[in-house]
C-alpha cells in the first residue's frame, strides 16, 4: 500500500512539475505514473552504473557529476518514452530535475517519511 501511495504522488509531482516547467510535457496523469517508474529505473540502473565510473570526479565537484547524471537520465527517459513524455533540453530537463526533487522533499516533509529528513 505504501509504495501505491509513493507511486502515485510522484505521478503527481511530475505532472506538477510538467506543468510548472516550459518545454516539459507528460500526456497525462497515466503516463506521469509511467514516467516516474521509467526515470526511477533508468536512474537506478544506468546511473548507478555512471555514478560507480566516475566516483572520483563525483567526489572533487562535491556531487555536481551526479547531479548532471541524473539530467541525463530524464533525457534518456525521454528518448525512451517518446511522445508521451517530452523535454525540450539539458537546462529544460535540469529544471525538471530540480523541480521535482523540491517537491518530492516538501511532500516527503509533509508525509514524515524517515527518508526525507
Amino acid at each position: 500500500m505504501r509504495f501505491i501511495i509513493s507511486l502515485l504522488l510522484t505521478g503527481l509531482v511530475i505532472a506538477f512539475a510538467s506543468y510548472l516547467i516550459p518545454g516539459v510535457h507528460v500526456a497525462g496523469f497515466g503516463w506521469a505514473i509511467v514516467t516516474g517508474l521509467v526515470i526511477g529505473f533508468v536512474n537506478a540502473v544506468i546511473g548507478g552504473i555512471l555514478r560507480l565510473f566516475t566516483f572520483p570526479l563525483n567526489w572533487l565537484t562535491f556531487g555536481l557529476v551526479s547531479f548532471v547524471i541524473t539530467v541525463l537520465m530524464v533525457m534518456l527517459s525521454d528518448s525512451i518514452m517518446g511522445s508521451k513524455f517530452d523535454v525540450s533540453g539539458f537546462w529544460t530537463a535540469a529544471l525538471f530535475a530540480i523541480a521535482v526533487a523540491v517537491l518530492e522533499m516538501i511532500i516527503g516533509r509533509i508525509r514524515g517519511d524517515e527518508s526525507a529528513r
